[in-house]
């Protein structure tokens, strides 16, 4: 029975070791390939020859001691997992003939051929790039380039050869910047993959755009800080056309927008027709940003059923941002904001502007955008102005609706060429202006609207050539010398419900050329 025993306990402990065994040899330390960790050398030959062994064996971690390292680019293969390890410092080189062949890429929502990406993976599936190190993009001499290039020097040998590979390609409605022909590449940028996972690092410097998954399908990124505060064009996670994204835990403070979610531009992104569908962006803080979340302006593929929660946005110019313009086309629908604080914004808390680039009215065709079934509660914060909605002529913004909002501001909501808009328990504590001015709506909505520092000849609600709107639910404070001015030819069907007006003298203030009286009905 003892020889049993131990017969079988020492088939247990060879089991145990050949799995460890097996575990150990998954695991490719770029040192045994020749990389240096004191950044002597480029480790970019032996980087990719641990790829490429593990690659044979069906895939394994490549791993990243402690250390500095000087690399160029790095292309992952499926099943193929990038372990930093805390400790550990990835620096690419800056060095622009690293980044040759160039590669399938896509830039601002065009599909060229350009500068590889620094990490690049083209159809592959489960990959990773994970570990508590840092990876630095060293983007300064991207920038440089960029920033100093004059349309009259010169075309330099990489433009040279961009303008051979890119005879062909789709372009955006103002092609300017693509004639420019230096692209720089994003840090980021696995194309059509699956099952994506970026967790724990650090990234900073990026020469454009940090983390840019385009046209792929399950990704996930978790607890990423990304710093690129004083950079241009380096906003922090770019899900572009991309399907099942899940982004959470995350710190960004970026020279252009914290997240943002695009689908193409113009014709190329019509042509493409890839939405973005399906993301869930949680418990992130973003710092400085234009934008905290920004969707667009290049949408034209749709951007739809998008959830942002959870939330802090501390220094950015905006919070939400959602942007178009004619010629575009595409559609935004079907978006959910959420538990949202937002402190120190310099622009808009809220942003839904269809007339970004400003254009003249057109016929509605597959050129023309449009935003609906967008909704946003729970939000506080300080910001210069509450909310700006800019529809479009043609294209009304079709059903908003606002609950649980409670902003100090220096200026309310804006709306205007806008279709089936709520307010409901909205306050604005505005330092000049009504706390909502409303021009050319259709169905407007507005219950328990407020604000606790009424300003003197300043109406609460001042709404221009409108078309349906029931109030109710007011209680105005008593300083308040009027609630409600109602102007324009065009205004029409205003209906005040139960609202409660005792410490008023005048809460409704109709300008003569308001060709319908406001009715107000009895509780």
């Amino acid at each position: 029975m003892k020889q049993m025993k131990i017969g079988k306990i020492t088939q247990a402990l060879v089991l145990c070791i050949s799995v460890a065994t097996a575990n150990a040899q998954q695991y490719h330390n770029v040192l045994k390939y020749g990389a240096k960790n004191d950044s002597s050398k480029l480790a970019t030959t032996a980087i990719a020859a641990a790829i490429n062994a593990a690659s044979k064996a069906g895939g394994g971690t490549i791993y990243f001691p402690a250390g500095k390292y000087l690399t160029g680019p790095i292309h992952l293969k499926s099943n193929i997992t990038i372990l930093i390890d805390a400790g550990a410092e990835l620096h690419f080189s800056d060095d622009f003939n690293q980044y040759l062949p160039m590669v399938q890429s896509r830039y601002e929502g065009v599909d060229v051929t350009s500068f590889s990406p620094l990490f690049y993976a083209y159809k592959a599936e489960n990959i990773a790039i994970t570990g508590r190190g840092l990876i630095d993009g060293h983007g300064k001499k991207w920038w440089d380039f960029v920033e100093g290039y004059k349309q009259d020097q010169p075309r330099s040998e990489w433009q040279i050869t961009f303008d051979g590979l890119n005879k062909d390609i789709v372009l955006p409605d103002d092609p300017k910047q693509m004639k420019r022909g230096f692209l720089r590449p994003p840090f980021i940028q696995p194309m059509y993959c699956k099952n994506i996972l970026i967790q724990g690092i650090t990234i900073r410097n990026s020469p454009f755009w940090t983390v840019n998954p385009e046209f792929c399908e399950n990704v996930t990124v978790h607890a990423v800080t990304i710093n690129n505060p004083h950079s241009p064009n380096t906003d922090g996670i770019n899900p572009e056309s991309c399907s099942n994204v899940h982004i959470s835990d995350c710190h960004i403070s970026v020279g252009d927008d914290c997240i943002t979610i695009k689908s193409g531009k113009d014709a190329p992104g019509r042509k493409m027709a890839a939405p973005a569908e399906n993301y869930t962006i949680t418990n992130c803080t973003m710092l400085s940003g234009h934008g905290g979340v920004v969707i667009g302006s290049e949408m034209s593929g749709d951007v739809k059923k998008i959830v942002i929660s959870n939330c802090v946005f501390d220094g950015t110019d905006r919070g939400i941002r959602i942007k178009t313009a004619r010629g575009r086309g595409g559609v935004v629908e079907d978006i959910r904001v959420s538990n949202i604080i937002m402190k120190n914004i310099r622009e808009q808390a809220i942003v839904l502007d269809m007339q970004y680039a400003k254009t003249n009215v057109e016929a509605v065709t597959e050129r023309t955008p449009a935003f609906r079934n967008i909704h946003f509660s729970n939000i506080t914060g300080q910001v210069n102005q509450a909310a700006y909605l800019n529809g479009l002529e043609e294209m009304p913004i079709e059903n908003i609706t606002f609950n649980n909002i409670n902003l100090d501001a220096k200026t309310g909501f804006t709306i205007s060429n806008s279709n089936k808009i709520e307010l409901h328990n909205v306050t604005v504590n505005t330092q000049l202006g009504a706390a909502v001015n409303a021009t050319n709506v259709n169905y407007l909505v507005l219950d328990g609207v407020k604000t606790f520092t009424p300003l003197k000849d300043v109406p609460t609600l001042k709404l221009n050539n409108v078309n349906g709107a029931y109030i109710y639910n007011a209680f105005p404070v008593n300083e308040t010398s009027r609630y409600l001015q109602v102007s324009g030819a065009a205004t029409k069907s205003i209906t005040l419900g139960v609202n409660n007006f005792s410490g008023l003298t005048t809460p409704v203030v109709t300008d003569a050329e308001v060709k319908e009286k406001v009715l107000v009905l009895q509780p």
